[in-house]
């Protein structure tokens, strides 16, 4: 319509004006000047702190924010960067728009941060400017480290870990997943005892987290007791030492149990004899000749306790003459199991005798024939479980499969190195549990026992922190050798971060 009218549009162009101070030619602001001489003129950043002093404890790795709190971070996170920031005194006056770390050496005691703030200066003229805050680290021990370090025995409060079984394995199990979680970084020590694990705390407090930490991942009860120390009555003080009993349940992975009656009916009359698949919070059991299973929980299996029928150190290792599939299958936890009927044999009678064992197993979707399992032998089992005389009809298989074998295998990879390996906590030996050499030796098969059972597992790996192993290289023989044997894939390992090796990195690039 303004073309036929004969209208046109003129559009308004922003025009150059020159800085009153240096004459050069700029877009128009409100203070007439440009950003240089407007900088020298007017500097946003005067009045805020350059310098800060904190304070940082080098035992337990915290800092502290005014008065008494103490907060644990990393070098250049998030939470570092929080708290650094926030300790600038008078920054409320200007707008932060951004804040980064610069590199510093990490053993100068120096940290520095750059700040991108912005404020309105002469005449409403926004202006932005950055600049650098230097931290000075001053080592000062917390509180609770210097009464550690005062009188290193000197605890306030104790958690007792006791399992009643003759193998280590959960605690193999739970000291990776408190290291994932980070679940003991209060504890002031911690002590390998005969039974168990004895975690020390300068806080009541932290002991009774790292026991509601305990009761998330495994099924335990606990109690807590506590001893007067000293006491003054004219100002009302008195000081105790807390111990907290903590029992795990002696029901472990692929334990045989014979379910008591009372338990059986409650469950829907599951079993009576059935396999703990799993151990985590709960209990999953699984029937191996139906395939209906269950969970129980902590205070389910504490009202009405007991024990396994047979526990891993009598499992006996079949060989598989011939399965057939039995059209049923189900899912616990992620994991597959399929029913199934085969023929297995003992691998020790093997030129001795000619037996041979029809039973029913869950391992349908593993087992081939030629394939090795371990198993329990019932068959020449001597079982005195008083719950299991009171099944009067109840016929007992010859054997029950547990899980799929990958010893012969592993012949020839006994001794090598893995491309993995596991952090452990630093912790004390009891000198007056008994040991020797025989003691020594059966802990590290059973260590030995526990890495295989995270290669076969998936599900144990859940939990855990897998890091890469400096020590393995990757050779010919590696590659073509046990094809078949599970292993843990390289996308689940996680790189061991060295700070050593950095600074020596960045030693030889400059």
């Amino acid at each position: 319509m303004a073309e036929e009218a004969g209208m046109f549009t003129v559009h308004q162009t922003i025009g150059n004006v020159l800085c009153c101070k240096c004459g050069i030619a700029m877009l128009p602001n409100a203070a007439n000047m440009c950003v240089k001489c407007l900088r020298s003129e007017v500097d946003i950043t005067e009045g805020l702190q350059k310098h800060v002093i904190i304070i940082h404890c080098p035992e337990c790795d915290t800092y502290l924010q005014p008065p008494r709190t103490w907060i644990k971070a990393q070098l250049e996170s998030k939470e570092l960067l929080t708290f650094c920031v926030k300790r600038v005194k008078n920054l409320n006056k200007v707008r932060l728009l951004h804040a980064e770390f610069i590199w510093t050496e990490p053993h100068s005691k120096r940290m520095k941060i750059k700040l991108r703030v912005q404020k309105e200066v002469l005449n409403g003229a926004i202006l932005e400017q950055a600049y650098i805050v230097e931290y000075v680290v001053q080592e000062q021990m917390c509180k609770s480290c210097s009464r550690v370090q005062a009188n290193p025995d000197q605890w306030v409060a104790a958690v007792q870990l006791r399992q009643h079984v003759p193998h280590r394995r959960t605690f193999f199990y739970l000291e990776q997943v408190i290291l994932k979680h980070d679940a003991a970084a209060r504890s002031i020590r911690i002590k390998q005892m005969d039974q168990g694990i004895d975690f020390f705390f300068a806080n009541r407090s932290h002991a009774a987290k790292f026991v509601d930490f305990l009761g998330k991942v495994a099924p335990i009860r606990s109690r807590h007791d506590k001893q007067l120390i000293s006491q003054d009555t004219k100002s009302n003080n008195y000081n105790y030492n807390y111990t907290f009993s903590v029992e795990i349940c002696p029901i472990c992975r692929e334990d045989l149990i014979c379910l008591p009656q009372k338990v059986a009916n409650s469950l829907g009359n599951l079993g009576p004899l059935v396999i703990c698949t799993k151990v985590s919070n709960s209990i999953a059991l699984l029937d191996p000749f139906t395939l209906r299973h269950c969970f129980l929980d902590a205070d389910q299996y504490w009202r009405m306790p007991f024990k396994p029928l047979l526990s891993s150190r009598w499992i006996v290792e079949y060989i598989v003459l011939d399965v057939e599939v039995v059209p049923s299958e189900v899912n616990i936890g992620g994991s597959k199991y399929v029913l199934a009927d085969a023929q297995v044999a003992r691998v020790s009678d093997f030129g001795k005798n000619d037996t041979i064992f029809s039973v029913r197993t869950h391992l349908g979707h593993l087992l081939n024939p030629g394939d090795y399992a371990f198993g329990y032998d019932l068959y020449r089992a001597n079982s005195n479980d008083i719950e299991l005389d009171k099944y009067k009809g109840l016929v007992l298989p010859d054997a029950i499969l547990i899980k799929k074998s990958f010893e012969e295998k592993r012949q020839g990879k006994h001794g090598k190195p893995r491309a993995w390996m596991l952090k452990s906590v630093n912790m004390e030996v009891d000198n007056s549990a008994k040991g020797g050499r025989v003691e020594e030796e059966k802990m590290n098969s059973e260590y030995e026992q526990f890495l295989n059972d995270l290669e076969e597992n998936p599900d144990m790996r859940f939990n855990i922190s897998l890091y890469h192993n400096k020590e393995y290289q990757l050779s010919e023989m590696s590659v073509t050798d046990g094809e078949d044997v599970p292993s843990v894939p390289l996308e689940e390992l996680l790189a061991d971060l060295d700070l050593s090796d950095l600074e020596v990195e960045g030693s030889t690039r400059e």
